[in-house]
This record gives structure tokens, sequence and C-alpha cells, in this order.
């Protein structure tokens, strides 16, 4: 068997995430599209193991996957039968054969997620489906004071919409890096793994402090509390991109 490695974009727009989740049926995934291709392909029916579960919505400007198969296609032949087949807001950007033992799941090091605000007096109109519209400005310096209070190892559990684990909610958050142009503020966040919804709420928070509705302490009392005001919303889901899988 061989071990292939894809590497996939997508607008999520129109998708119910990655993945369908516990008993919902649902078929428009991006990862039912995916397979589709794959059984076409290979005349099999391998399972697609991704480096991070996207939820409803969310974009991927570098997803990864793998799936095993005793197809002899070449990986470049591979590549152009995917983007012939799958629908147009879903592409695949590489394909290479890798060893056996890799797994896109298991050997995740760490995953990179993007935030995108516009703000400015005009909502841009082509961006609109991949940006949150900010009216106003943001106090992007309480958002960074808030950010670092967001590094290191912590319970997430208040972060996310995870209601009873049996495994731990205690994730490692790398870097929070907040970067303004004047017209765009970005929130990107590295850590080892997200829980469900964790990125979108911490942008969420974020965005909150930015306005100056909250104070950048309510990072530390959200984590000494262990919970999240539920006047605290996520923040919408188009706004949200995949950006790095590291391995």
């Amino acid at each position: 068997m061989r071990n292939i490695k894809i590497t996939i974009e997508y607008d999520g727009g129109r998708y119910d995430g990655w993945q369908r989740l516990g008993k919902d049926e649902s078929s428009n995934t991006v990862e039912q599209k995916l397979l589709e291709v794959i059984r076409k392909m290979t005349n099999e029916n391998p399972t697609l193991n991704c480096g991070s579960r996207t939820e409803v919505g969310v974009h991927a400007y570098e997803q990864i996957a793998n799936f095993q198969t005793k197809s002899s296609m070449r990986p470049l032949e591979m590549k152009h039968y995917f983007n012939r087949y799958l629908p147009r807001d879903i592409a695949v950007t590489y394909v290479e054969e890798v060893p056996e033992r890799f797994h896109a799941t298991l050997n995740a090091k760490s995953k990179t997620y993007l935030y995108r605000i516009a703000i400015g007096d005009t909502i841009p109109v082509f961006d609109r489906k991949y940006v949150y519209y900010c009216f106003g400005k943001l106090n992007i310096d309480k958002m960074r004071e808030a950010g670092e209070l967001l590094v290191g190892a912590h319970d997430f559990k208040a972060f996310s919409t995870v209601k009873k684990s049996k495994k731990s909610t205690v994730r490692t958050v790398e870097s929070v890096d907040i970067y303004s142009d004047g017209n765009e503020v970005q929130i990107t966040m590295k850590a080892n793994d997200f829980l469900h919804n964790m990125a979108r709420i911490i942008a969420g928070v974020l965005i909150e402090v930015g306005e100056e509705v909250r104070e950048p302490q309510i990072i530390t009392e959200i984590f000494e509390s262990g919970v999240r005001n539920e006047e605290i919303e996520m923040a919408d889901a188009k706004g949200l991109f995949l950006q790095e899988i590291e391995y």
C-alpha cells in the first residue's frame, strides 16, 4: 500500500465543516467531496486523515490529509484528477507519496489559524465573504495585551464549546500575533492543538477587547473561573482560516 499526502485549500462557506460529527448524517463536508473523488480515482474506499478538522463555514489556506491506496497513479496525475473533479471551491495544491508511518492527524505538531477583521468606513465588497467587518476602530495594543495572556499551557475548556470530555482540555498556545495595516486586522494563533470552536471564541474575545467592551484581564478571569460569559460570542466563521499545519 502507498501512503499519499495531499495539501488542500478550500472556501468553507457552503460546507458543513471538514467532517460530519456524531450522528450528523450530512454529506456536505469537505472530507466527503474529497472521498468521492478518491473512490472514483482508485476504485477503493480508504480512510482520509486530516491535520485539523475545520468547523462549519471555516476556510483553509493549507489543510493536510493522507490516505492509503494500491493505485499506481503518479502524484501529479492524482493532483490533476482531483482538480478536474472537485468542486471549484476546493483545490488540491500538492500531492506526494510519504512513508507509511505518516499520519496527518497524529503527527501534527502545531496548527496555525488566521482570523481576518475588516475595519474602516467601507465594507470591503469583494472580501465580504472572508472577513468579519468591525464598525469603528479597534484598540490593537489592548488586543495584543490580551493575546499575551493566552500564551502558554492552559485549560481552554471555557474557550471552547466542549461540554463533557474524558480527554484533557489543556492546550499550549505558542503565540498570538495581531497585525493591522489600517484597513484590516489579522489575528494569528498558533497552538499544539485547538478545541472545538476555540479559535473562533478566542477571536471573539479579542475583538471585544479591541472594541473596549472588555479589558485584557478578561482572559485571566476566564481561565481562573473556568467559565466564559455567555455574552461573549464566537467570532463569525467566515473570517477564520486554517493557515498552516507543522509536522
